[in-house]
């Protein structure tokens, strides 16, 4: 496909991140010649999701990325005119440092364990499950949202699903020794011998706790579907809107998350969320409950009662909770849980976030969030889709070596590949980590540090934990520092294996990762291989393996901050440290707007009675000049997926 791509465009994607993959849509679904380009070999950049032998193979690429030497540019100079002058782009991506893993489960190195490593030969077949596979809806307007005791009887089809993305590489096998080669790996030892005795305990509630070894891990690696960034989804928010706006949703499914958790003096404990949820609550006194649902009533509408707050618009939000004669407990839930903000934000900014949450609540569920099955890296693979049903054309692991710019006019014309092919086009978008040292000599980048976390068992325990999706902000542990947004993952979800979580922790970075991070991992679980374990620390999970890294942050950086850039060459950020993806959806729309402002923004999808196909002898006289041709599908495997109506839950 590469050796014969067209050389003419009107818009070239340089980046597979979900603003690039909007965009993408946004222009093929308006009627734009879309070329989309990667140079990894799996969609969605730092937004990707990744199995486990997958994400091995990644840090292995980011070791590699670090040693290899950078490339000679002879061979493209040529064939930049006299007229023109070429912007060269990064080679490698210097978005993520700081690497560290930690393996406590038991290795158990005389099993013979073997896993499909299909990464070390083609990334892009296994970092997630295939779009074709997922569930859609037929509904324009709604968004299929799978409930927990439904999706857990799907399960064996989700084997099924899994291994299309291993078609090609089934002879590929890899016998994992070790979390990793060149990737600093740190290996916990001793205490495995502790850790097969049977622990006696007198408390007959303690949960049972499989033992899990890495080699398990290994070989269940398929079942893992890990994210890079850590979001989740408003059910008001801008995403939602624009996935059931454009028909995108029903190329993939989604699950309610079920827990808002807060944690407070040592302990991890349940908040309320809707107003049945208050009164229902065993943790606050009658008279909390009445006080904090007059103040969340009031937070609804606090626009219409600035009397209540104008005064204290220069204070914390922090000291304005203090002013409503909410208890401490409150505060904390509001602060830490509700609002989800640090303790300095002004008022005005939590009562914002505050209502925020409240809105999004009772959409799909008893909290504001969705998450997507298989991982966040699932939603810019379905904008992806969206625009090659509209004719874009896509290429993985295909460099671009430069831009090619007019010098009379300052505008981009061109850019050279890694095949020396010269490729047209009107607009180009380039993903921030694609631009060059020079272009961005600058550009003052903040860090996300970030922590992957594998467990056997939840951080707040109860019957169904199994099926529970969580959301914990745990405040800063000291002045100055950041406070730690937490996100639990169950199987169900269909991001990690059978009686594991996978957790999540976001913060803005200070230090590197896992000085950021490592104080609340320690507050949260126990290593698998801590030999003394007394009955407070049988309470917490343990801890069988854990990622640290941090991530670039290249949001909120403004245009004029880039050295020599053409006026047709637009730049789209990598993932923000925010818990939504608002920032993504309004950075597409903008630039969107700005390339083609008589254009609509990814409008709702054709009626079929309007379609015209190619080789119909018989066209009706009353569609006008507005009909939409396509080619005609090969298969309508997509009109014979009839969902339950219970499971669609209407806008």
């Amino acid at each position: 496909m590469a050796d014969s791509l067209p050389t003419e465009f009107d818009v070239v994607i340089i980046g597979t991140g979900l603003p690039e993959s909007i965009l993408a849509a946004a222009c093929s679904r308006s009627g734009q010649r879309v070329l989309h380009l990667d140079s990894r070999s799996y969609y969605g950049g730092n937004w990707a999701s990744f199995s486990f032998s997958g994400l091995l193979s990644w840090l292995k690429e980011h070791q590699q990325n670090g040693d290899n030497a950078e490339e000679s540019t002879a061979s493209w100079q040529g064939l930049v005119h006299e007229t023109e002058e070429a912007i060269a782009l990064r080679k490698k991506d210097e978005t993520i440092e700081h690497i560290e893993v930690f393996c406590y489960a038991s290795q158990d190195m005389d099993d013979n364990i073997e896993e499909i490593s299909a990464l070390q030969k083609n990334p892009s077949a296994v970092t997630s499950k295939p779009l074709d596979s997922v569930c859609l809806s037929e509904e324009t307007n709604s968004l299929h949202v799978t409930s927990s005791e439904t999706h857990a009887k799907d399960t064996p089809k989700s084997d099924e699903e899994i291994s299309l993305e291993v078609t090609d590489v089934e002879d590929i096998l890899a016998e994992e020794k070790c979390c990793g080669d060149k990737t600093c790996i740190n290996t916990a030892s001793g205490g495995d011998k502790d850790e097969n005795k049977p622990i006696e305990e007198d408390n007959t509630d303690q949960p049972k706790r499989n033992r899990i070894t890495y080699s398990q891990i290994v070989k269940e690696g398929r079942r893992f579907n890990i994210d890079l960034v850590s979001k989740l989804l408003y059910s008001q928010g801008l995403l939602i809107d624009l996935l059931i706006k454009s028909n995108v949703s029903r190329y993939a499914e989604f699950k309610n998350v079920t827990r808002i958790l807060a944690f407070r003096e040592g302990k991890v404990e349940q908040v309320p969320c809707s107003r049945a949820d208050v009164f229902n609550s065993k943790e606050l006194t009658m008279v909390e409950k009445r006080i904090l649902m007059k103040f969340l009533t009031f937070c609804l509408d606090y626009e219409q009662h600035p009397d209540q707050y104008q005064a204290f618009v220069h204070c914390s939000f922090s000291d304005y909770l203090k002013t409503k004669k909410l208890t401490p407990n409150l505060q904390h839930f509001v602060l830490h849980s509700i609002a989800m903000t640090e303790s300095s934000c002004t008022t005005i900014d939590g009562l914002k976030a505050t209502k925020n949450f409240l809105r999004c609540l009772g959409r799909f569920g008893n909290t504001p969030f969705l998450f997507p099955l298989y991982g966040q890296g699932e939603i810019p693979q379905c904008f992806c889709r969206m625009c090659a049903v509209f004719g874009g054309i896509y290429c993985l692991r295909h460099k671009v070596q430069c831009l090619i710019v007019d010098k009379e006019s300052g505008r981009c014309k061109a850019i050279i590949d890694h095949l020396d092919q010269r490729i047209n086009a009107k607009y180009f978008i380039v993903e921030d980590s694609y631009l060059s040292e020079e272009t961005c000599s600058n550009v003052q980048y903040k860090q996300i540090s970030r922590a992957v976390l594998i467990t056997d068992q939840s951080i707040l325990k109860k019957a169904d934990s199994d099926q529970q999706i969580s959301i914990l902000i745990v405040p800063p542990m000291e002045s100055g520092t950041c406070a730690v947004r937490v996100t639990e993952l169950c199987s169900s979800t269909m991001t990690c294996m059978k009686d594991t979580y996978l957790v999540h922790l976001t913060c803005s970075s200070s230090k590197t990762a896992r000085e950021d991070l490592e104080s609340v991992v320690k507050k949260l679980f126990t290593p698998y291989t801590e030999t003394e374990i007394d009955k407070e620390e049988l309470t917490k999970p343990r801890l069988l393996w854990a990622l640290y890294f941090n991530m670039r942050d290249s949001s909120g950086i403004s245009r004029s901050s880039y050295n020599g850039l053409p006026s047709n060459v637009y730049v789209c950020s990598g993932p923000d440290c925010g818990l939504g993806n608002e920032h993504a959806v309004k950075q597409a729309e903008t630039l969107f707007q700005e390339i083609f402002p008589n254009e609509d923004f990814c409008p709702p999808p054709p009626n079929p009675e309007d379609i015209i196909f190619d080789g119909d002898d018989k066209q009706p006289e009353a569609l006008g000049t507005n009909n939409i041709i396509m080619a005609k599908p090969d298969s309508s495997e997509e009109n014979k997926n009839p969902e339950s109506p219970e499971n669609h839950l209407q806008n």
